[in-house]
């Protein structure tokens, strides 16, 4: 066996060894996406208003649990590397997936979410990760084929639990059906965890690492000062930020929200999900580095936050289920809004401040995701219980949408290149 801190084997860091965990991960994540609300809502005793604030209840400790531990884990990965900390994230995941399995209330959902929100960094240190394999010039590319892979997982990922979820296997394993997308999620957690421990090797090499682990810059102000100490990353970090808080509303209120003005079930639900993960797919593989070399990172997060602006606009307004699913191409641009603004920051700071940026990020991931399920669960309830309301369900979709407007002002403001910090130069690798 090999130490956390080691590549196994001594095999060489490569692009392809952190897409592969990324895309066990991400499939593990899209297995519970369209379940779970239903799960709170049979807690709820079917009520979608207060399915909806529970909701937003445990987004909101989620995202306070990211706040307060993302910036610890992303310092901690440029002290000791990124894959030990990768290692700690997917076994939390797994972790979290078992009580999902045997939670027989809305409490044990409750305490799931502080454990995976506690652990959840892999995102973030993956992205370390890739900033340490690849050259300042090729990130945003790579970002992009990352951000495939989340989208790989979250196209299949929901079709697997809607299949897991429905009739069939209700008929052969009766109310457990709920209950078994997160056994198969936790079971691919769990193997994620193995690829960690056995193949994948480690990125930072101990020369490049930070000298020591500074609680100043690992609890959540120090690492939002070390955003404003980097000049031009605090505008490019407000980017994010929007566009964070703008993304929460599909998590918070996609599931409820269609099932209410649509009518539609879970499977329907996984379906559609899995037409618009798979248009993030085509996106982010096959447009992101043609769009980069044409109009450059800045260009390619302008694009990104028009896409969502006008994509949640369409998707807030539209009458029937038809309509909604039409919108999808025009949403799917703000696929290359992450690659860009990824590419843009991560040039501003050097390989032994990847994993800092990236908690920062993270960190901001997680005030967005208190803000957010409170934002939009809250506006989907308020309008569901007033009758003045009743005719827009669609309401916290157009709140994103304003909200993503403004990430493009701000972006047009604060978009521009920065001179990349002296760094060694990595080779590219898809090994």
């Amino acid at each position: 066996m090999t130490t956390t801190g080691s590549a196994p084997t001594g095999r060489k860091a490569a692009f392809g060894f952190i897409f592969a965990s990324a895309l066990l991960n991400a499939v593990s994540f899209g297995v519970t996406i369209p379940v779970l609300p239903a799960l709170v809502k049979e807690f709820a005793g079917g009520d979608t208003a207060s399915a909806a604030e529970w909701t937003m209840v445990f987004g909101a400790v989620w995202g306070l649990m990211q706040f307060i531990f993302g910036p610890i884990l992303g310092v901690l990965s440029d002290r000791i590397g990124r894959r030990p900390v990768l290692l700690i994230s997917f076994l939390g995941l797994a972790f979290d997936f078992l009580f999902l399995v045997f939670a027989p209330s809305l409490m044990w959902l409750f305490v799931a979410r502080i454990v995976n929100g506690m652990t959840a960094a892999s995102f973030s240190t993956a992205n370390a990760y890739v900033a340490d394999v690849t050259p300042p010039d090729q990130r945003a590319r790579y970002f992009g084929f990352m951000g495939a892979s989340f989208g790989f997982g979250f196209l299949i990922g929901p079709v697997i639990g809607g299949l897991l979820a429905g009739p069939f296997m209700e008929s052969l394993v009766g109310d457990f059906a709920i209950r078994l997308p997160f056994a198969v999620a936790g079971t691919l957690a769990f193997l994620n965890f193995l690829y960690g421990l056995f193949v994948l090797p480690e990125s930072l090499p101990p020369e490049k690492r930070s000298p020591r682990f500074d609680w100043r810059r690992a609890n959540p102000v120090g690492s939002l000062r070390f955003l404003q100490e980097q000049g031009r990353l605090v505008g490019l970090a407000s980017v994010g930020f929007l566009f964070q808080i703008a993304h929460n509303v599909l998590p918070a209120v996609f599931v409820l929200y269609t099932g209410h003005r649509y009518g539609w079930d879970i499977q329907t639900i996984s379906l559609t999900m899995f037409l618009t993960g798979g248009l993030g797919i085509v996106m982010q593989t096959l447009v992101v580095g043609p769009v980069v070399r044409r109009v450059g990172e800045r260009g390619a997060l302008l694009i990104g936050c028009a896409g969502a602006a006008l994509g949640f606009l369409a998707y807030g307004l539209a009458p029937t289920g038809l309509l909604y699913i039409a919108a999808a191409p025009l949403f799917a641009l703000s696929n290359l809004l992450s690659p860009g603004l990824q590419g843009l920051m991560s040039r501003r700071v050097g390989p032994e401040a990847q994993g800092r940026l990236q908690g920062a990020n993270q960190s901001l991931t997680g005030i967005a995701t208190i803000i957010g399920p409170f934002l939009f669960g809250g506006s989907f309830a308020f309008a569901l219980r007033h009758e003045a309301l009743a005719a827009w369900p669609g309401l916290p979709i157009l709140i994103a949408s304003a909200l993503m407007f403004g990430a493009f002002a701000v972006a047009w403001r604060f978009g521009r290149p920065a001179p990349t910090p002296p760094v060694a130069t990595a080779e590219p690798s898809t090994g």
